[in-house]
């Protein structure tokens, strides 16, 4: 190890080390043999010799001491008066008077050279640090070849309308004449919003590697830096490496970064410098120049109209959560490389809705990751089963001994009370499995349901999911007192709260509100205390509707628990027994 850093080390990389040691041990040399050489005497000796005619010459060395020759020749050394008379004393009384301001090589040229390294390793070390703020920059981009993608299309399932836009950019890339026959122009950019999680940046290589183009990737922090103008210089240095190619995709991820709107007043800050840059370098772009950017972000609401405008992102794709067809062809991509048994891929796309691309990936990486653990000759059901659970709600925990009965049997009730609402008020939102064996995210227990796979949901849904999250609280009160209702219900006031304010502020269904979208309002600068006044009525009214539910089915409530108590699980077919 030692000899191989010794090879890396070289002369010109010492030497300035090996002057500044030199010029360090010169100088203290100097001083020492300095010291030894000339004595020193007081100034009371110097005043007698003075005016005694005994010396012949003064050296004024600084501020502190002088240094005197005899008329013998002999030379000492005494304290410097610095009074303003002094040196015309001198000269009157015939004495030859010097100052040390001449160059001394004995202390100069050490001093001097110490000063020169001390700046070259300076400048050296300024160099190293600017060259490594600049590995991120595109002076430093790895230039990928379309043969160095290895995803296409056939790599990204569902979102077949957003593969449908880019494959005709694909064919742009590839065929351009084809379009110039009509007049048609290459789309400058690409915008693509979503939900994180569901592929934007899968589906911008694909892109690439369809078209066989150079790809570059780059997140928008990496153009924001500490000073002023160095973002909008790598934007143009991208644009212009990215040209010298000929055909290229450039992907910025998390624009809103360096995107966010501009501020109506004058600013002259990095971020805003920087999206200039870009404003101009895609004004700039030439049709046959054949670059295409694709930027991704999850809010496009708060980005620059400049930025939105035709011209400049002509195309504005939504990436969506995968429907079920979309979630069983995921499923089927990522279980592909694994070793599977008899699935049913049906069954595990209706229970994953609202599972992004990104979390069933997660889910049959876990189901293969328990396979492996139990040494099981395929993935099975029972494997997706776990990992299912796993994904939603954690780890179980193992050893869970130290819970007490009584909080167990709160756990129960609680679970049991949203089981029993769900399956009462939302029969097609099937409750797969509720458990009272706490998890590793912090749950004492937790009720599994699987929501029906819509595209919009009702005012008269929407309450009722409500009532089944107040579900837990409620049955507390109604079996232990209205006294000994417990923390577990703080997640699920949140979730009911959240859904009750958007209700009312953004989907219009407040009876006494109406169709007011209240963040539109607060744009304006108006604001109203009656969105807490309504959202405290509506949820106390389903507060007491949930519980006058479980109250009229206590029995199957008092049953079910007593039950959960005893196996700790039960499943959608315990259920409905």
């Amino acid at each position: 190890m030692i000899k191989e850093k010794l090879k890396k080390l070289s002369l010109k990389k010492i030497i300035p080390y090996i002057v500044i040691c030199a010029s360090v041990i010169m100088l203290l040399l100097a001083n020492i043999s300095l010291a030894r050489d000339i004595k020193v005497l007081s100034y009371n000796d110097f005043i007698y010799n003075l005016y005694n005619g005994n010396v012949k010459e003064v050296l004024i060395l600084n501020d502190s001491y002088i240094q005197v020759k005899m008329v013998s020749g002999f030379t000492y050394r005494t304290d410097n008066p610095q009074t303003a008379g002094f040196k015309e004393t001198l000269l009157l009384n015939g004495v030859v008077v010097k100052e040390s301001r001449s160059f001394n090589p004995i202390s100069d040229i050490p001093a001097l050279l110490l000063l020169m390294s001390v700046v070259y390793l300076s400048l050296r070390y300024a160099k190293k640090v600017k060259q490594q703020s600049e590995k991120k920059g595109p002076d430093h981009l790895n230039l990928n070849n379309y043969e160095d993608i290895n995803v296409n299309f056939n790599n990204v399932a569902g979102n077949h309308e957003a593969k449908e836009s880019l494959k005709e950019v694909v064919e742009f890339l590839k065929n351009p004449e084809r379009f110039s026959k009509y007049g048609a122009r290459l789309p400058k950019g690409v915008m693509l919003f979503g939900d994180p999680g569901n592929g934007k940046t899968l589906m911008a290589k694909a892109c690439a590697g369809e078209a066989g183009v150079p790809f570059y990737a780059l997140s928008a922090s990496d153009f924001i830096q500490v000073y002023v103008g160095v973002g909008a210089s790598r934007i143009r240095k991208l644009f212009q490496k990215a040209k010298s190619h000929g055909k290229a995709v450039i992907f910025i991820d998390e624009i809103d970064a360096i995107g966010k709107k501009r501020s109506t007043g004058s600013s002259n800050d990095e971020r805003d410098q920087t999206l200039n840059a870009l404003l101009t370098e895609m004004s700039g772009f030439n049709e046959k120049d054949g670059i295409v950017v694709i930027a991704a972000t999850n809010r496009l609401e708060i980005l620059d109209d400049a930025l939105l405008r035709p011209g400049r992102f002509d195309r504005h794709i939504e990436i969506t959560m995968p429907d079920l067809n979309a979630r069983k062809e995921i499923l089927n991509l990522h279980l592909k490389n694994k070793p599977v048994g008899n699935i049913d891929l049906e069954k595990y796309a209706k229970m994953t809705a609202f599972f992004s691309g990104a979390k069933l990936e997660s889910l049959a990486n876990e189901a293969a990751i328990l396979a492996c653990k139990e040494s099981a000759p395929f993935v099975e059901d029972i494997h997706l089963d776990k990992a299912f659970s796993i994904v939603m709600a954690g780890y179980e925990k193992s050893d869970y001994t130290c819970i007490s009965s009584l909080d167990k049997k709160i756990t129960s009730y609680h679970e049991i009370g949203h089981a029993l609402l769900n399956i009462i008020l939302l029969p097609n939102d099937k409750v797969s499995k509720v458990t009272i064996i706490p998890t590793s995210k912090g749950a004492g227990g937790y009720t599994m349901s699987i929501p029906e796979d819509k595209m919009f949901y009702t005012k008269d849904y929407m309450r009722k999911r409500i009532m089944v999250l107040l579900g837990g609280r409620s049955a507390e009160e109604i079996m232990f007192g209205k006294d000994n209702i417990t923390t577990g219900a703080q997640n699920d006031i949140v979730q009911a709260s959240n859904m009750m304010l958007k209700m009312i502020t953004e989907y219009g269904m407040s009876d006494s509100l109406g169709l007011i979208n209240y963040g539109t309002m607060q744009n304006y600068g108006i604001s109203s205390p009656d969105v807490f006044n309504e959202c405290k009525r509506v949820l106390d009214e389903l507060y007491e509707e949930a519980k006058r539910i479980l109250t009229e089915n206590k029995d199957a409530l008092v049953k079910l628990s007593e039950k959960l108590l005893d196996v700790e699980t039960l499943y959608e077919n315990d259920l409905i027994a």
